[in-house]
């Protein structure tokens, strides 16, 4: 029997535990070397088949805010294209991933995207052929597939999975962004930071003993440093500021990825009534797989 609606899909954010850049390829991609977490902070979409083909998009929040073309839309489409499915879908979409963050909220909206239609429209793809697609969207969309921590290098397609601690995250968000590509161009910018060596972070992940449940969490925060965040706080100070704010308070605060987003663990939820106003807070769990992880 053909599904006609999934309802109350999630889309998870991630953070970055660390970001280096380690070189630049011919074309002008920047090779990196990260590790991945997904968190429980979600976008939540609502998907209905539609038999003529279209795919239509709603802000369940605020139509206002709709673009014409994001990446929810691109991904629909890519996959109409990929399979030659006659199907269309109407796309709901409620939003409480920011934007210009760092937390790849538009990639994860794309990467459930294409988890959802491949159900709805009973395509039956693998994830590999999935995230095929989901790279020509983006670099951070194959991690959104294969759905579980991860050491990503290239520009973000080579993912090894990785098991990290339980872990509780502030994370804070201005209510200004950073452009990425102008983070990537910026002159300054260092782009030949030393490898770092799996195998040496993955003994870190793993040092945690009942005498100090958290060493590990605590070491993982401690592991390299975000090469994007120097030139990230002189285009956006705010930026800086939300570091301030959160190392004044004990934290070992970072950026994830090209910001404006910043994280640090915490033991206990902390009190942000102190922050400046039209900031974000939040504090999430990270997540050991992706809600959607059963999905095949």
């Amino acid at each position: 029997m053909s599904l006609k609606q999934l309802l109350d899909v999630p889309a998870p954010a991630k953070l970055n535990l660390f970001l280096h850049v380690v070189g630049r390829r011919a074309d002008g991609y920047h090779l990196l070397q990260s590790v991945f977490t997904l968190i429980d902070w979600c976008d939540t979409l609502h998907f209905e088949r539609r038999t003529d083909g279209r795919i239509s998009r709603e802000d369940l929040d605020d139509p206002s805010l709709l673009p014409a073309d994001d990446l929810v839309v691109r991904a629909a489409k890519s996959l109409q294209v990929h399979t030659g499915c006659p199907l269309g879908a109407h796309i709901g979409l409620k939003k409480t991933i920011p934007t210009q963050a760092g937390l790849g909220g538009g990639s994860s909206d794309a990467a459930s995207t294409l988890l959802a239609l491949n159900r709805l429209w009973q395509l039956g793809l693998d994830r590999s052929t999935l995230a095929s697609i989901g790279l020509s969207l983006g670099a951070d969309v194959p991690f959104f597939l294969a759905g579980q921590s991860a050491w990503v290098e290239g520009i973000g397609e080579q993912l090894t999975p990785i098991e990290l601690p339980s872990q509780r995250y502030l994370v804070v968000k201005p209510p200004t962004g950073v452009s990425t590509p102008d983070i990537f161009r910026h002159p300054d910018l260092q782009r030949n930071s030393e490898r770092a060596i799996i195998e040496d972070f993955a003994a870190i992940s793993q040092n945690q003993t009942a005498e100090a449940p958290c060493e590990a969490a605590r070491e993982v925060a401690q592991y390299g440093r975000n090469d994007l965040q120097a030139i990230a706080s002189r285009l956006c100070p705010e930026i800086a500021l939300g570091l301030q704010w959160l190392q004044s308070r004990g934290l070992q605060a970072r950026m994830t990825g090209s910001g404006s987003a910043i994280f640090a663990p915490v033991t206990q939820d902390v009190d942000c009534r102190t922050l400046p106003d039209g900031w974000l807070s939040r504090h999430c769990s990270n997540l050991r797989v992706h809600p959607l992880f059963e999905w095949r």
